[in-house]
């Protein structure tokens, strides 16, 4: 994970955390989104410039910091899981008792209640702890009085009301945004090199990274903690934005991933609901990156010029994930969101006429309070017409302090899961038709690995981890001087196959 260079680069720094002048070493587990994963990349920044040392296996770490996902019960489940995996392990080195810390959006959420309810874990650490993470871990290490675990609070109400008025928010703490005054010059690999920016360190080596355009959120959808705990709206400054993609590009990235809670709200506390449109072509002109992907767009956010920038920005993927939920008016309005079936298909269709091979996915919640057979009639019904490359489907279950769990109307559980497993396997159905329709289609493929002869990748329809993937036949292809597909390649092809949302591509005759 960690270069000797950059190891010896960040020890000629000398550590921040005095705790930490052996050079312990510390593994971070990364749960939940790619959100999650740019927050897991500053933490492992900080932690390296206060001299520790990072490892991919929490078996060899002195201290194992698990960001973990507070999303829904299932993966608060998967959290807590992965922390009492981590507190079983093994002594660390030298027969030390290992430290387990728990960080992310759950931690953020309940704080002293997992912390009561979770003796395992040694620290249950916020948002306002990640710029002194460094000390915080070594404290933990050094025995000391565990740290107190924070107290959780409404933070949409730490910024502004107003979205133009959150300009200045240097004073709280948002994971992945500039906090305070600059950065002074960071050892080799963490970037950016320096300046008011936040400071990362890749986890991964792969040709594909996440770049955070903004946090928080400002809707109210009834069913959602997630403003209550990730906070108000906040975007990233255009220049901010660009240094990160810069740097990332020289680290070797060829597709961006640009994620968000809404990413169609991007620039209005800045005060150009536009800005979004200005920047794409930006991105996409950035040395090294060949790729950019946009995630998470609002149906009720979508316009006629940021439709346009998504479907003829060259660079940028004709890549729709629109966060539909479900495509019943009433349940919608349940719900406190726009549409209804007609107006998505109407947008689906506007999509298609600008970019016919576009790729769209989405989620959608059934069971939800109030939801008829009739309403889930009309959800299957979009479904079909709809022909999404992928849907996500999810059981609805209560969350805590959200305005969904006091509605009328619950329905029981088993009721739930029945419908849920109804939708999905119409889903897997629907998924495998559409995936069979873009045979004989060309496609471009982001080599992401090669093992044993076998090249996989993503078209641009196809987003990271849960979208499927394209596996390339390249046998008897003559590639210029015997040189064979590299990880970090963008191939032309033409898919000959496919198995549910995967597909099987023949690279193309140079």
């Amino acid at each position: 994970m960690t270069s000797p260079a950059s190891a010896a680069a960040a020890a000629a720094s000398g550590p921040a955390d005095p705790d930490n002048a052996g050079g312990a070493a510390v593994a971070l587990v990364t749960l939940g989104c790619a959100r999650n994963d740019v927050d897991s990349e500053e933490l492992a920044a900080r932690l390296e410039r206060g001299g520790y040392r990072l490892v991919d296996e929490p078996a060899e770490a002195d201290a194992v910091v698990v960001n973990t996902c507070g999303f829904v019960e299932t993966a608060k489940k998967d959290s807590v899981d992965t922390l009492l995996a981590a507190a079983e392990l093994p002594p660390a080195r030298g027969g030390k008792e290992r430290k387990v810390v728990a960080v992310g959006c759950m931690a953020e959420r309940y704080g002293r209640e997992l912390a009561t309810a979770l003796p395992e874990a040694d620290a249950v650490l916020g948002f306002d702890d990640y710029p002194d993470i460094a000390a915080r871990v070594g404290s933990v290490l050094a025995g000391d009085e565990q740290p107190a675990a924070h107290r959780p609070a409404d933070r949409r109400r730490l910024l502004p009301l107003t979205p133009v008025q959150r300009a200045d928010h240097a004073s709280v703490v948002v994971p992945g945004h500039t906090a305070g005054a600059a950065e002074p010059d960071l050892p080799v690999g963490i970037g950016p090199a320096s300046g008011p920016r936040a400071v990362r360190r890749r986890l991964g080596s792969g040709p594909m990274a996440p770049i955070k355009l903004a946090s928080g959120c400002d809707r109210r959808c009834s069913f959602c903690a997630i403003p209550a705990f990730r906070g108000a709206f906040v975007s990233r400054r255009p220049s901010e934005v660009l240094d990160d993609a810069r740097w990332l590009g020289r680290e070797g990235v060829r597709e961006l991933f640009l994620v968000s809670e809404n990413t169609t709200s991007y620039g209005k506390d800045l005060g150009d609901l536009r800005l979004l449109e200005t920047l794409l072509p930006e991105i996409a002109e950035v040395d090294g990156i060949d790729r950019v992907r946009v995630s998470y767009l609002q149906p009720a956010e979508m316009r006629p010029g940021l439709l346009d920038a998504l479907t003829s920005t060259p660079g940028v993927a004709p890549y729709f994930d629109l966060s539909f939920q479900h495509a019943s008016g009433p349940v919608l309005r349940r719900m406190r969101r726009f549409g209804d079936s007609d107006r998505f298909l109407a947008l689906l269709e506007e999509v298609r006429r600008r970019a016919p091979l576009a790729g769209v996915r989405s989620n959608v919640i059934v069971g939800f309070p109030g939801e008829t057979e009739a309403d889930l009639d009309v959800l299957c019904d979009f479904l079909s017409a709809a022909r999404l490359d992928v849907t996500g489907v999810f059981g609805y279950s209560d969350e805590d302090g959200t305005e969904a769990e006091t509605l009328d109307g619950h329905l029981d559980a088993d009721e739930v899961r029945a419908r849920a497993e109804h939708v999905s396997a119409l889903v897997e159905e629907l998924v495998t038709q559409r995936a069979e329709e873009r045979v004989g289609e060309q496609v471009s493929v982001l080599v992401e690995s090669v093992t044993a002869g076998v090249v996989e990748g993503r078209a641009a329809h196809q987003g990271p981890d849960v979208d499927g993937s394209t596996t390339l036949d390249v046998a008897g292809h003559p590639f210029s001087d015997g040189v064979q597909p590299q990880v970090g390649d963008l191939l032309a092809a033409v898919v000959v196959a496919s198995e549910g949302a995967d597909l099987i591509a023949q690279v193309a005759a140079p």
